[in-house]
Protein backbone atom coordinates (compact mmCIF):
# COMPACT_ATOMS: atom_id res chain seq x y z
CA UNK A 1 0.00 0.00 0.00
CA UNK A 2 1.50 3.48 -0.74
CA UNK A 3 1.73 6.41 1.26
CA UNK A 4 -0.89 7.99 -1.65
CA UNK A 5 -3.30 5.04 -1.04
CA UNK A 6 -2.77 5.49 3.35
CA UNK A 7 -3.40 8.91 3.16
CA UNK A 8 -6.71 9.06 1.52
CA UNK A 9 -7.85 6.16 3.38
CA UNK A 10 -7.34 8.55 6.34
CA UNK A 11 -8.96 11.31 5.01
CA UNK A 12 -11.95 9.39 3.62
CA UNK A 13 -12.65 7.92 7.32
CA UNK A 14 -12.98 11.37 9.17
CA UNK A 15 -15.23 12.10 6.30
CA UNK A 16 -13.84 13.44 3.43
CA UNK A 17 -15.69 12.26 0.29
CA UNK A 18 -13.48 12.63 -2.53
CA UNK A 19 -10.35 11.19 -0.86
CA UNK A 20 -12.75 7.94 -0.75
CA UNK A 21 -13.50 8.75 -4.44
CA UNK A 22 -10.11 8.78 -5.15
CA UNK A 23 -9.28 5.95 -3.34
CA UNK A 24 -11.70 3.30 -5.06
CA UNK A 25 -11.40 4.93 -8.51
CA UNK A 26 -8.12 2.41 -9.70
CA UNK A 27 -10.79 -0.27 -7.91
CA UNK A 28 -14.25 0.56 -9.62
CA UNK A 29 -14.18 -1.54 -12.82
CA UNK A 30 -12.38 -4.53 -10.57
CA UNK A 31 -15.60 -4.36 -8.42
CA UNK A 32 -17.89 -3.99 -11.34
CA UNK A 33 -16.31 -6.81 -13.42
CA UNK A 34 -16.77 -9.03 -10.26
CA UNK A 35 -20.78 -8.15 -9.86
CA UNK A 36 -21.22 -9.02 -13.35
CA UNK A 37 -19.42 -12.44 -13.34
CA UNK A 38 -21.75 -13.23 -10.50
CA UNK A 39 -24.68 -11.90 -12.03
CA UNK A 40 -24.36 -12.25 -15.57
CA UNK A 41 -26.62 -8.95 -15.99
CA UNK A 42 -25.34 -5.29 -16.45
CA UNK A 43 -28.68 -4.02 -14.44
CA UNK A 44 -27.56 -6.49 -11.64
CA UNK A 45 -23.51 -5.95 -11.75
CA UNK A 46 -24.32 -2.49 -11.40
CA UNK A 47 -26.33 -2.72 -8.57
CA UNK A 48 -24.50 -4.71 -7.12
CA UNK A 49 -21.17 -2.74 -7.29
CA UNK A 50 -22.83 0.30 -5.90
CA UNK A 51 -23.96 -1.83 -2.61
CA UNK A 52 -20.49 -2.92 -2.53
CA UNK A 53 -19.03 0.61 -2.87
CA UNK A 54 -21.68 1.55 -0.16
CA UNK A 55 -20.53 -0.92 2.43
CA UNK A 56 -16.83 -0.18 1.64
CA UNK A 57 -17.41 3.56 2.80
CA UNK A 58 -19.29 2.79 5.60
CA UNK A 59 -16.70 0.26 6.80
CA UNK A 60 -13.94 1.93 5.96
CA UNK A 61 -13.50 3.30 9.95
CA UNK A 62 -13.09 -0.23 10.45
CA UNK A 63 -10.22 -1.01 8.10
CA UNK A 64 -7.04 -1.71 10.71
CA UNK A 65 -4.45 -1.51 7.57
CA UNK A 66 -3.79 -5.50 8.03
CA UNK A 67 -3.76 -6.12 4.38
CA UNK A 68 -3.85 -4.47 1.07
CA UNK A 69 -6.94 -1.70 0.79
CA UNK A 70 -7.36 -3.88 -2.73
CA UNK A 71 -7.56 -7.28 -0.78
CA UNK A 72 -10.12 -5.56 2.06
CA UNK A 73 -12.31 -4.42 -0.56
CA UNK A 74 -12.06 -7.82 -2.76
CA UNK A 75 -13.25 -9.09 0.69
CA UNK A 76 -16.58 -6.74 0.98
CA UNK A 77 -17.02 -7.19 -2.73
CA UNK A 78 -17.05 -11.11 -2.07
CA UNK A 79 -19.32 -10.73 0.65
CA UNK A 80 -21.61 -8.37 -0.40
CA UNK A 81 -21.90 -10.80 -3.85
CA UNK A 82 -22.85 -13.42 -2.06
CA UNK A 83 -25.26 -12.06 0.18
CA UNK A 84 -27.26 -10.41 -2.77
CA UNK A 85 -27.25 -13.62 -5.01
CA UNK A 86 -28.61 -15.61 -2.20
CA UNK A 87 -31.13 -13.27 -1.75
CA UNK A 88 -32.02 -13.07 -5.64
CA UNK A 89 -32.21 -16.73 -5.59
CA UNK A 90 -34.67 -16.99 -3.28
CA UNK A 91 -36.79 -14.10 -5.03
CA UNK A 92 -36.83 -15.48 -8.43
CA UNK A 93 -35.13 -18.44 -10.65
CA UNK A 94 -32.35 -16.55 -12.91
CA UNK A 95 -32.71 -16.18 -16.15
CA UNK A 96 -29.52 -17.55 -18.18
CA UNK A 97 -28.08 -14.88 -20.11
CA UNK A 98 -24.67 -14.92 -21.89
CA UNK A 99 -22.77 -11.83 -20.95
CA UNK A 100 -21.04 -10.91 -24.68
CA UNK A 101 -17.90 -9.58 -22.42
CA UNK A 102 -17.56 -13.04 -20.92
CA UNK A 103 -17.48 -14.59 -23.72
CA UNK A 104 -14.35 -12.27 -25.72
CA UNK A 105 -12.22 -11.57 -22.92
CA UNK A 106 -9.26 -14.20 -22.59
CA UNK A 107 -9.71 -14.34 -18.52
CA UNK A 108 -13.41 -15.03 -18.98
CA UNK A 109 -15.09 -18.37 -19.78
CA UNK A 110 -12.34 -19.20 -21.78
CA UNK A 111 -10.24 -20.20 -18.89
CA UNK A 112 -12.65 -22.96 -18.10
CA UNK A 113 -13.47 -23.43 -22.04
CA UNK A 114 -10.52 -23.95 -24.66
CA UNK A 115 -10.14 -21.83 -27.97
CA UNK A 116 -10.59 -24.57 -30.51
CA UNK A 117 -10.07 -22.79 -34.00
CA UNK A 118 -11.49 -20.03 -35.88
CA UNK A 119 -13.55 -21.81 -38.52
CA UNK A 120 -17.61 -20.87 -38.60
CA UNK A 121 -18.43 -24.69 -37.25
CA UNK A 122 -15.86 -24.26 -34.38
CA UNK A 123 -17.02 -21.19 -33.28
CA UNK A 124 -20.26 -22.30 -33.51
CA UNK A 125 -19.12 -24.95 -31.26
CA UNK A 126 -17.06 -22.82 -28.65
CA UNK A 127 -20.56 -20.64 -28.17
CA UNK A 128 -22.52 -23.49 -27.47
CA UNK A 129 -20.15 -25.18 -25.06
CA UNK A 130 -19.41 -21.79 -23.61
CA UNK A 131 -23.57 -21.35 -22.62
CA UNK A 132 -23.13 -24.67 -21.93
CA UNK A 133 -20.75 -23.80 -18.95
CA UNK A 134 -21.92 -20.44 -18.28
CA UNK A 135 -25.70 -22.18 -17.17
CA UNK A 136 -23.68 -25.26 -14.96
CA UNK A 137 -21.97 -22.38 -13.27
CA UNK A 138 -25.36 -20.88 -12.95
CA UNK A 139 -26.21 -23.77 -10.85
CA UNK A 140 -23.13 -23.76 -8.50
CA UNK A 141 -23.86 -22.44 -4.63
CA UNK A 142 -22.84 -19.31 -3.86
CA UNK A 143 -19.87 -20.28 -2.39
CA UNK A 144 -18.57 -22.20 -5.26
CA UNK A 145 -19.43 -20.21 -7.80
CA UNK A 146 -17.70 -16.90 -5.77
CA UNK A 147 -14.31 -19.20 -5.79
CA UNK A 148 -14.80 -19.88 -9.31
CA UNK A 149 -15.01 -16.56 -10.03
CA UNK A 150 -12.59 -15.43 -8.37
CA UNK A 151 -9.98 -17.73 -9.33
CA UNK A 152 -10.88 -18.69 -12.66
CA UNK A 153 -12.71 -15.69 -14.13
CA UNK A 154 -10.64 -12.93 -12.23
CA UNK A 155 -7.81 -15.21 -12.31
CA UNK A 156 -6.52 -14.45 -8.57
CA UNK A 157 -3.78 -16.48 -7.15
CA UNK A 158 -4.56 -18.88 -3.82
CA UNK A 159 -3.19 -16.80 -1.55
CA UNK A 160 -5.00 -13.34 -2.68
CA UNK A 161 -8.10 -15.59 -2.18
CA UNK A 162 -7.58 -16.86 0.69
CA UNK A 163 -7.14 -13.68 2.26
CA UNK A 164 -10.08 -12.40 0.43
CA UNK A 165 -12.42 -15.45 2.09
CA UNK A 166 -10.44 -15.36 5.24
CA UNK A 167 -9.41 -18.72 5.28
CA UNK A 168 -6.22 -20.98 4.74
CA UNK A 169 -4.88 -21.34 1.13
CA UNK A 170 -5.34 -25.53 1.66
CA UNK A 171 -9.16 -24.46 2.16
CA UNK A 172 -9.43 -22.21 -0.69
CA UNK A 173 -8.25 -25.13 -2.98
CA UNK A 174 -10.35 -27.63 -1.11
CA UNK A 175 -13.35 -25.30 -2.40
CA UNK A 176 -12.01 -25.29 -5.98
CA UNK A 177 -11.35 -28.40 -6.32
CA UNK A 178 -14.87 -29.01 -5.23
CA UNK A 179 -16.12 -26.54 -7.12
CA UNK A 180 -14.94 -27.63 -10.27
CA UNK A 181 -16.08 -31.12 -9.47
CA UNK A 182 -20.04 -30.03 -8.66
CA UNK A 183 -18.93 -27.83 -12.18
CA UNK A 184 -18.18 -31.40 -14.24
CA UNK A 185 -21.35 -33.25 -12.67
CA UNK A 186 -23.92 -30.31 -13.84
CA UNK A 187 -22.34 -30.16 -17.11
CA UNK A 188 -22.22 -34.20 -17.71
CA UNK A 189 -25.83 -34.42 -16.01
CA UNK A 190 -27.13 -31.24 -18.35
CA UNK A 191 -25.26 -33.42 -21.68
CA UNK A 192 -27.26 -36.40 -20.55
CA UNK A 193 -30.77 -34.92 -20.06
CA UNK A 194 -30.19 -33.13 -23.51
CA UNK A 195 -29.33 -36.21 -25.43
CA UNK A 196 -32.32 -37.86 -23.68
CA UNK A 197 -34.53 -35.41 -24.98
CA UNK A 198 -33.07 -35.65 -29.14
CA UNK A 199 -35.61 -37.93 -31.20
CA UNK A 200 -34.01 -40.12 -32.97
Amino acid sequence: MNDLETMYIRKATQGDARAFEALIRPYERKVYNMALRMFHQEADAWDAAQEILLKAYRNLPGFKFESSFSTWLYRVAANTCIDLYRKQKRKRERECSLDQTMEERPDGLHRLVASKGDTPEEALVRKETILEVHRAIEALSPDHRMVIVLRDLQGLGYKEIADILECSEGTVKSRISRARESLKRILLENREQTAGQIVP
